[in-house]
């Protein structure tokens, strides 16, 4: 069982970290660090680019010592992995049912975007690793999906800090390398192209998320408490709420060709 919610763990990292990516400060990066931005600044894509991996790794660790640090508390208590997978269980269908926005209810998104003015104000190598950071952190921008906070319980359910550190790191690591998507953005032709196509995912990529955490969450039941009536019911509220996410469509977003102004200091 405890081997189960470590994959499982890894899974929704993984998949919260993918869907992170049409966050408005992942179009904005995607954007603004690209080959055809960072040379009329006159700096070298790579470069950049490099920081702001090596910046959302070190995002990534820092949520991942928060994570450690709730583990060792986890683990001080000294439960049973049938009560660390059936809590896991619990978290997944909270943050599968806020994302399928089954209730119309969602939990906080945390509306901020990283601050533009660091364009203009610093060398690439700090906004690079800095707007890394904040995108690695998964906490310190908007929140796309409640997926996030599901790994942050989960990481702490698995009792084990390492494990709970390397979850942090994977997500971390996962966000930064989005930032390759844009590689190939030389011209203002294919700046629009690429976030026309990007734009296209965005839909797939959010039912996606919330169908990840809804099986989930109905494998977890599975495993907690085999067929029986907890599973059952698990198994069919993870079911009405990918019905839920594939009857609703959002509205499609606008892509933007630079960072947008920070909506919290």
């Amino acid at each position: 069982m405890q081997l189960a919610l470590v994959l499982i763990a890894l899974v929704i990292a993984v998949a919260a970290a993918v869907r992170s990516t049409w966050s408005p400060c992942g179009l904005s990066m995607l954007s603004t660090i690209t080959p055809l931005a960072e040379q009329g600044r006159g700096h070298r894509f790579r470069s950049t680019a490099t920081w702001f991996v090596i910046g959302a790794v070190v995002g990534g660790l820092t949520l991942g010592l928060g994570m450690a640090a709730l583990a060792g508390v986890v683990a001080a208590f000294d439960l049973t992995p049938a009560t660390l997978l059936a809590l896991g269980t619990g978290a997944l269908l909270v943050t599968a049912v806020s994302d399928s926005r089954l209730f119309g209810r969602q939990l906080p998104n945390h509306p901020r975007q990283v601050n533009e003015r660091w364009l203009d104000q610093y060398r690439s190598w700090v906004y690079g690793a800095g707007f890394g950071w904040q995108i690695g952190v998964g906490l310190a921008t908007y929140i796309m999906t409640a997926a996030v906070y599901a790994l942050i319980v989960l990481g702490a359910l698995t009792a084990r800090p390492l494990v709970a550190l390397a979850l942090g790191v994977t997500f971390g690591l996962v966000r930064g390398l989005a930032i390759l998507l844009g590689r190939s953005i030389t011209s203002p032709a294919a700046l629009v192209a690429f976030h026309r196509r990007f734009d296209a995912w965005r839909e797939p990529v959010r039912r996606g998320t919330v169908v990840v955490q809804a099986v989930a969450a109905s494998v977890a039941a599975l495993i907690t408490w085999g067929v029986s009536i907890p599973a059952a019911a698990a198994v069919v509220l993870t079911a009405v709420c990918v019905v839920a996410t594939l009857r609703t469509t959002l509205q499609p977003s606008t892509p933007r060709a630079s960072v947008a102004a920070p909506t919290s200091a």
